[in-house]
């Protein structure tokens, strides 16, 4: 299994966050989660990332508690996805913000 860390990024439609997850392959192919369950490759990470800058999502890493405000969320509140496999990712990938427990 590839050792590299996935890149986490989000987008907010209305008062849903989406998640996508990126990670890049010891080849230098990367792959894209969509919160559909789908994968889609690309040649290398900067063709990714132009991918998901261009669907409007923000690298989650890159993220302060400003730009967090004007998504509409608090960032102490919000965390990736966690599991092993897509199966375990999958109900995580949509979440809408405002829902308290």
């Amino acid at each position: 299994m590839n050792d590299a860390m996935p890149q986490w990024w989000l987008a907010v439609v209305g008062d849903t966050l989406i998640w996508a997850r990126l990670v890049v392959l010891e080849t230098g192919i990367a792959e894209v989660l969509d919160s559909d369950g789908g994968t889609l490759r690309y040649d290398d990470e900067t063709a990714a990332r132009m991918a998901l800058l261009d669907a409007e999502f923000r690298a989650f890493d890159g993220l302060d508690e400003d730009d967090a405000a004007m998504l509409g969320f608090d960032l102490d509140d919000i965390e990736p996805p966690q599991g092993d496999d897509t199966e375990a990712l999958l109900p995580q990938m949509v979440l809408k913000l405002g829902a308290s427990h």
